[in-house]
């Protein structure tokens, strides 16, 4: 079965690996269905593209944080396995894209030789947790979030508690109020705070739940103004448990927090949460903050300061894209990475610079760039010719220049239209004809493929959602604009507003009518925002309307950006297995499968884990029997209800009370020895009562069969 070898420091990655490889033969063979296959890959990271026949591969990477050795491991990589091509995400991951399937459980195993993981990259469960980049070097931090970040990793990597939820769960960390890691559109997000208690600093955090974009962008809400450091991870996990619980499954589109915050109300939530605290594994979860490793800083070099040639860049470069940090002397450099796109050799090429000049710390930035840390500021005439050599000191980060875009048609199965070919005009246009907007942090673009709002267009000041529209029989891409959004801090955020839908060639005229009215007609040093509130959304929908018209296209109008053949609107094919699956018999295999790890946790004395577990089990054993009477299925909650109702009630199986009880004592004890004992014994039986239940149905549906076949052929 196995056609590489793994020796990982890491057993429980090496059997994840091995685990992957044997689920990719089992779906070759069809005998794991297409969705069930998608799920189990989504886990560890492997995506499927709009190309068929091959994968996309994102490489998790916590609060987008990144060593040398291992920027050239993935560089490694990308060249072995992929197209030579990094691209740095809005989660501060890493992608590379055109993988093959066979192949994804040998890369796995050569990036963790590095440390690097795909675990829980994709799929629903808890994602890449963000944080701001200049977190530790942030002059406004009332204390470092990197170690906060970095324990809410790994308590919930592989936690039983989000391994198989309703749809993903995204974790941000600001550094300070200004909110860089944008928490109000996140399911949680922590923004750190100091209060004096008695004569004591005590560090907490603001929280914030229920945020998140897409097609209906919800802004979060404020659930502590000050939580206690020690108790951000216990709070987590008890919404995660009601998330799994009674969140939407049947929908994909109303799976989110917030739709079932908007469902049952934000006070519901509060006391289901809280009726998870018993049940919790740790009530209490302090962090290490000072064993947090700091920056390695590399020795400087005793090279001379190096004459700058164009001394016109090299000052803008300096203003836009350095800054000094809270450790004085030291400076951070931030790097413009046009659509978050990096060549491996450039990648190389800059591991070598950061050697030379910087901390071993290279960070992902929110909207797809890097930031180095610690360079002297004797040398930055160094680095910033460095970086010019190999194209990497273009001035102008996270300024109006610097656009946000998600890869969009080109790898995704969701793109309507182009993301990165407009961007890469929009970036053009603002070069040529409004040069001085590279000095311009107030106006964000943003730009997307599609109304999920990856490239985060939801939240811009200029938004551009890829679509389409219909011209007579024709389909033309087109660009959904959206108009005023932006982060407000501490918290508060602006989700943009829907101006007027136009044909994608028409973006860059688009654009150039907002610059040059905003240029024209707004006040002194007002800013995008106050503008489009003083004038209103009725305004920038007249002014755009011209563009909007589609009586006098031209044949370049039915091409996208980026592409040479005529635009059809159609999302990417996905994979299919092209057998009939027993989704029953799945499920009941899936089932065993997590017997199996309640039983191993218990085993090691991981009783919380072996409880959690073991209530899957009851809820994945209950779901399949109920569709096997064709009931639809949606929440785990409802699962539970609808159990009783179709197989206890008047069925084959008794419990006492009722199986809603017998299945939600999971809340009612102290995750100890005694209770998680009873509880996998509990369901131990079940299973098994369920597996030789359902096999003695099939007995009498396959007789019935039968029956039928002779009755049939006698006549």
């Amino acid at each position: 079965m196995q056609s590489f070898r793994t020796e990982l420091e890491n057993p429980i990655v090496e059997k994840d690996i091995i685990e992957l490889e044997k689920k990719i033969h089992l779906f070759r063979e069809g005998k794991i269905s297409a969705e069930k296959f998608r799920s189990l890959r989504l886990a560890r990271g492997v995506y499927g593209q709009r190309q068929q026949g091959v994968q996309m591969v994102r490489i998790k990477l916590p609060y987008g944080k990144l060593s040398v050795k291992q920027l050239l491991k993935i560089a490694d990589i990308s060249d072995e396995y992929a197209t030579g091509n990094l691209h740095l995400t809005t989660r501060q991951d890493i992608q590379i894209h055109y993988v093959s399937l066979e192949k994804t459980p040998e890369l796995w195993a050569k990036l963790e030789e590095d440390n690097i993981t795909l675990r829980e990259a994709c799929g629903n469960t808890v994602r890449n947790i963000t944080a701001s980049s200049i977190a530790g070097i942030d002059a406004d931090e009332p204390f470092d979030i990197s170690p906060y970040a970095q324990a809410m990793f790994k308590y919930f990597l592989r936690n039983p508690v989000c391994q198989d939820m309703g749809r993903k769960f995204k974790i941000a960390f600001s550094s300070s109020d200004k909110d860089s890691a944008l928490t109000y559109m996140h399911d949680l997000g922590f923004i750190p705070k100091i209060r004096i208690e008695g004569t004591k600093e005590v560090r907490g955090f603001k929280v914030l739940v229920g945020g998140g974009l897409g097609a209906q962008p919800f802004l979060a809400k404020t659930a502590h103004e000050f939580l206690h450091e020690d108790l951000i991870i216990p709070y987590t996990e008890s919404l995660l448990r009601v998330f799994d619980r009674h969140g939407e499954r049947a929908s994909r589109h109303k799976a989110r927090l917030k739709f079932l915050i908007d469902k049952i109300g934000f006070d519901e939530l509060t006391r289901l949460a809280s009726e998870e605290l018993k049940a919790l594994k740790v009530k209490s979860y302090r962090v290490d903050y000072d064993s947090y490793p700091r920056d390695v800083v590399f020795a400087a070099t005793n090279a001379s300061t190096i004459e700058i040639k164009n001394k016109a860049i090299y000052e803008a470069w300096l203003k836009t894209n350095t800054f000094e940090q809270k450790q004085k002397g030291f400076f951070g450099v931030y790097i413009k990475v046009q659509t978050g796109d990096i060549k491996t050799d450039k990648a190389r090429l800059l591991a070598a610079v950061v050697k030379k000049h910087a901390s071993d710390d290279i960070r992902i930035t929110v909207n797809q760039g890097l930031l180095l840390k610690f360079i002297r500021k004797e040398l930055l005439p160094n680095v910033f010719t460095e970086l010019d050599n190999i194209g990497l000191a273009e001035p102008g980060f996270d300024s109006t220049a610097d656009i946000t875009a998600c890869p969009g048609t080109d790898t995704c199965n969701l793109g309507i239209s182009s993301s990165t070919g407009i961007t890469r005009e929009l970036e053009r246009v603002i070069k040529d004809e409004y040069p001085d907007l590279i000095y311009n942090n107030d106006i964000k673009i943003k730009i997307s493929g599609c109304m999920n709002s990856c490239g985060q267009h939801g939240i811009a000041n200029i938004g551009f959602q890829g679509s389409s529209l219909k011209a007579g029989v024709n389909v033309l891409p087109a660009l959904q604009i959206l108009l005023g959004g932006g982060t407000q801090g501490n918290g508060n955020g602006r989700v943009s507003e829907k101006i007027i839908k136009i044909p994608s060639k028409k973006g860059p005229q688009a654009l150039r009518t907002l610059l040059d009215d905003f240029e024209i007609n707004s006040l002194d040093e007002e800013y995008f925002n106050n503008y489009y509130d003083r004038k209103g959304k009725d305004y920038f929908y007249r002014l755009l309307k011209p563009l909007a018209g589609l009586s006098n296209l031209s044949t370049d109008d039915f091409v996208d950006w980026g592409h040479e053949v005529k635009y059809e609107s159609a999302i990417g094919v996905g994979e299919c297995a092209d057998v009939v699956i027993d989704l029953v018999a799945t499920l009941l295999f899936e089932s065993e499968e997590k017997l199996a790890w309640a039983k191993e946790s218990f085993a090691q004395n991981q009783f919380a884990d072996s409880i959690y577990h073991s209530y899957s089990v009851f809820v994945s054993t209950a779901k399949a029997l109920l569709l096997d009477k064709q009931v639809s299925c949606n929440a785990q909650n409802a699962i539970i209800n609808d159990f009783d109702k179709h197989y206890v009630a008047d069925g084959p199986f008794k419990f006492s009370p009722d199986f809603r009880t017998y299945v939600l004592r999971i809340n009612q004890f102290e995750p100890a020895k005694e209770f998680a004992e009873k509880y996998l014994n509990d369901v131990d039986q079940f299973f098994n009562q369920s597996k030789s239940f359902r096999e003695k149905q099939l007995e009498i549906s396959n007789k019935d069969i039968s029956t039928t076949k002779i009755i049939y052929s006698s006549k």
